[in-house]
């Protein structure tokens, strides 16, 4: 099965800026105060889960190299 890695890396600048847009949500929902726990607590883990699926994207497209 051949990798599309153009697919993967707009895919992975896609989800980079994501991660850095609820970041910053997450960062302003804080600062308003009196914020809605459920909502800053699915932020935080739709953050993470886009955390993994970058590091999955990464190590596609930069296989471990045995030295």
């Amino acid at each position: 099965m051949a990798i599309d890695r153009e697919a993967l890396r707009a895919k992975l600048v896609e989800c980079r800026q994501e991660h850095r847009d609820l970041d910053d949500g997450i960062v302003a929902l804080i600062e308003q105060g009196g914020h809605d726990q459920l909502k800053l607590q699915r932020m935080k883990k739709k953050k993470l889960a886009l955390k993994d699926l970058i590091l999955r994207i990464e190590s596609i497209l930069r296989p471990d190299i045995i030295a």
